[in-house]
């Protein structure tokens, strides 16, 4: 890749979160972020310590269970941005040795409110973003290495791509949920 598909692909993460799904994210609520529209959703619970955890098994069934907005905020903010941000640019804190998929690096709790969720979704992009914007072209060309497993030789950039994808399709369910349940029939 060259300078010049850096910044492209760097402008298409930052108009789409200016632009689309930050501001969507206006006046969400505790309600809505949880919210259920179908029976069997995954979602944040507390397990039987009364810790917040996101519900998942792997693999994941087929097909797998519709979610929350609380758990696909989650998703993008550990998951997507969180845990690979640290992953590949720190902090560590003695997980040196972590890969891009490793839970480790997520010590905080999960969010348990609407308000919550967006702050941490915003400082998971905020990291993400500004340490690929910091990269050289020399850097986004560059082997993931070893943090990335099996994808180890794959360039920056293509997980860079890869993430903006993930985070406009996590995104764009995010606004529709939205969109549900501002228009739900009463109950």
């Amino acid at each position: 890749m060259s300078e010049h598909w850096h910044a492209a692909i760097l402008g298409q993460l930052e108009f789409y979160w200016d632009f689309h799904l930050r501001p969507r994210l206006e006046g969400l609520t505790d309600d809505e972020y949880f919210w259920e529209p179908v029976d069997g959703c995954w979602s944040l619970r507390p397990d039987a310590d009364g810790v917040l955890r996101m519900e998942q098994s792997f693999p994941a069934p087929e097909p797998p269970p519709f979610t929350t907005i609380a758990w696909r905020m989650t998703h993008v903010s550990r998951d997507v941005l969180g845990i690979r941000a640290r992953a590949f640019f720190g902090p560590h804190e003695g997980l040196e040795d972590a890969h891009m998929f490793d839970q480790r690096l997520w010590p905080d709790p999960l969010p348990a409110t609407a308000a919550d969720a967006v702050a941490v979704l915003e400082r998971s992009y905020a990291h993400w973003h500004d340490a690929i914007a910091a990269l050289t072209p020399a850097q986004f060309d560059a082997p993931l290495g070893p943090k990335a497993g099996d994808y180890a030789d794959d360039p920056v950039g293509a997980l860079v791509l890869h993430l903006n994808r993930e985070t406009m399709a996590h995104g764009a369910e995010i606004c529709l949920l939205r969109d549900l349940y501002r228009d739900r029939p009463a109950q």
